[in-house]
């Protein structure tokens, strides 16, 4: 009985993280520079796994086969979503980019080119931040809810980047 009492605590503390691991937050790192200026490889960020309302912009981690990709959400379900001119248009009106650099250029691209006139329930549009270097949508589809493991926006390492993801 006095082991169990001295054990416990121990026990306790292991099971709480292991649970939050699992289903609050847990540690990724970026593998690339799709995601560069905003995310630069080897950078370890915060994964909120309880964060399943994603909204335009989000950054997110996927599942893709058997990797881990992070992207951004430009196009939600029922939108159409096309670039012109390095521009973004959802639903044919122009939506600005803020977080992008003025020397990231995206090609002309539509989601029709991929076998879509909208975007169905349940999927979402996501790319790169750099552009020119991004395995994203425009390659392998859009992307059911199901992939995507939650959201980010929290850097922890290295520590000269440790805050928030804008």
């Amino acid at each position: 009985m006095k082991m169990i009492k001295e054990y416990l605590p121990y026990v306790a503390a292991i099971v709480i993280i292991i649970l939050l691991r699992l289903y609050i937050v847990s540690p990724v790192q970026v593998d690339g520079s799709s995601m560069q200026p905003t995310l630069e490889d080897r950078q370890v960020l915060l994964l909120k796994k309880y964060d399943h309302n994603y909204k335009r912009f989000d950054i997110v981690v996927l599942k893709y086969h058997k990797e881990k990709l992070v992207k951004r959400i430009i196009g939600l379900p029922g939108e159409t979503v096309f670039y012109r001119n390095n521009k973004l248009f959802i639903n044919e009106k122009e939506v600005e980019e803020p977080f992008l650099s003025e020397d990231i250029k995206t090609e002309d691209f539509n989601i029709t080119n991929i076998g879509y006139q909208e975007i169905p329930e349940g999927y979402y549009f996501v790319v790169g931040d750099n552009r020119g270097d991004s395995l994203d949508s425009r390659y392998i589809g859009l992307i059911p809810k199901s992939s995507i493991e939650g959201t980010i926006n929290f850097r922890l390492f290295p520590f000269n980047t440790f805050g928030k993801v804008s």
